[in-house]
């Protein structure tokens, strides 16, 4: 699986991008008709208490799939879209299943 991590108007983070590249390797065994992972790490200027945006789009067969998240720090929105991320992915594998 191919995947891209950006940091726009935000300094890199080498611990979310850790925590998301390990949740991407899992997530590579589970599911090898992931193709492509684009992961966007945001920062807003203007919030009070959040304002660290995590978004990550994965092409599979099918529409892509979405999730993102804000929260206080990027670990915690890293880990929460993945989570997202993952619980969408096993419904789509449900409804890949030949009945």
């Amino acid at each position: 699986m191919e995947s891209t991590i950006q940091f726009v108007h935000a300094e890199t983070n080498k611990t979310a991008e850790h925590v998301i590249i390990k949740k991407l390797d899992t997530l590579t065994k589970h599911f090898d008709w992931v193709i492509r992972a684009a992961v966007i790490f945001k920062e807003e200027k203007n919030s009070h208490g959040k304002g660290k945006i995590c978004e990550v789009t994965l092409s599979c067969p099918g529409p892509r799939i979405f999730a993102s998240s804000n929260e206080a720090s990027f670990e915690i929105a890293a880990a929460e879209t993945m989570d997202d991320i993952e619980t969408q992915l096993n419904k789509r594998k449900s409804e890949m299943k030949t009945h």
